[in-house]
């Protein structure tokens, strides 16, 4: 990971690393240790990092200058006027149906 490209994100969102530790659940030591590059992060918090910036892990790991978001899902609503819990609801037996009747 580019520890470098790391303080960068962390600096723009005005946190300190100790902000970011509390974020991410792990020591302040261990923030300026990887914006150090001294130790990197398991792939899990990579994942954790890039996820909170909203960059790419390609970002992240320097392989690209462009920092694209994150594509997310987008949400699927079913029904204007029914709550978001029952559109949640039905995305879940949306996605139980698909994995009962169409098996790959």
């Amino acid at each position: 990971m580019d520890g470098e490209r790391l303080s960068e994100l962390r600096k723009d969102k005005g946190l300190t690393q100790k902000d970011l530790a509390k974020i991410l659940s792990v020591s302040e030591n261990s923030i300026s240790l990887y914006e150090r590059n001294i130790i990197t992060p398991d792939d899990d918090m990579k994942i954790k990092i890039a996820k909170y910036f909203n960059v790419s892990l390609d970002y992240l790991l320097g392989i690209t200058d462009t920092p694209s978001p994150i594509k997310s899902k987008p949400k699927i609503i079913y029904f204007n006027h029914l709550p978001e819990k029952a559109n949640e609801e039905l995305e879940r037996f949306l996605k139980y149906f698909k994995s009962k009747y169409f098996k790959k």
